[in-house]
């Protein structure tokens, strides 16, 4: 399948729009069917050296959810750590925060967009960066210029994406099947005709011989990429 990117609904709803709320529902839903806070814990740990990270940044944050889920699972074995959450939107609900602070984790919100962000000089290096379901918004030369900006900022970097298939996109289509709406409905299909295949996010990491990658399929409909730069890095 030849990659495919178009508008997706939900980016351009407010989001206290009732598409919005009732669509990242759904993402909720979905993130768990398709396993992608284990499979980012598994990455993250697989990346885990003599200490535990002490900062770690979600690109396209959305409601922070999904952090916090991951959060609940990292927190007993890494306490206090930092999380940063960017996203052009402000979305990430008080109880959500509070969830952080009740695990002991500190949690910082950034209304903006990731690159303006990413290209402000870095006050302190994270420890692992994520990104889940975001990095397929973006055309080529655009994530070319992410992930050298991602680099840049952290030791571990992290993706779960959608996995570029005709059984994924078969799949997509069948989700008013579980009470998906209609923004949903339509950007799933957008999604996993803009997600990836084959060695496509490692192509566009840069080459430095400091950075170990990794990039494979992870369950039915996702795609998972990890890049971490080794110690002598």
């Amino acid at each position: 399948m030849k990659r495919v990117i178009e508008p997706e609904w939900l980016d351009d709803l407010p989001p206290d729009d009732p598409g919005a709320v009732g669509s990242r529902q759904d993402l909720r839903r979905l993130n768990s069917l398709m396993g992608h806070v284990t499979s980012l814990r598994q990455l993250l740990q697989a990346a885990e050296r003599s200490q535990p990270p002490r900062r770690m940044i979600e690109l396209g944050a959305g409601d922070g959810t999904l952090m916090l889920r991951l959060a609940r699972q990292l927190a007993p074995k890494w306490p206090g750590v930092q999380v940063v959450l960017v996203d052009g939107k402000h979305a990430v609900a008080v109880e959500t925060r509070a969830g952080f602070q009740d695990l002991g984790w500190s949690v910082e919100i950034v209304t903006a967009d990731v690159f303006d962000w990413l290209r402000q000089p870095a006050t302190e290096p994270a420890d692992a960066m994520i990104a889940n379901l975001f990095l397929h918004h973006f055309s080529s030369p655009q994530l070319s210029e992410l992930l050298h900006l991602a680099a840049d900022r952290t030791r571990v970097f992290v993706a779960c994406e959608p996995w570029r298939s005709q059984f994924a996109l078969a799949f997509s289509r069948m989700l008013g099947l579980i009470g998906c709406n209609a923004v949903t409905r339509h950007d799933a299909v957008v999604s996993v005709r803009a997600g990836f295949a084959d060695q496509e996010l490692s192509s566009l990491w840069p080459a430095r011989p400091q950075w170990q990658l990794r990039e494979r399929t992870a369950g039915l409909f996702t795609h998972a990429f990890m890049a971490e730069r080794s110690q002598a890095g």
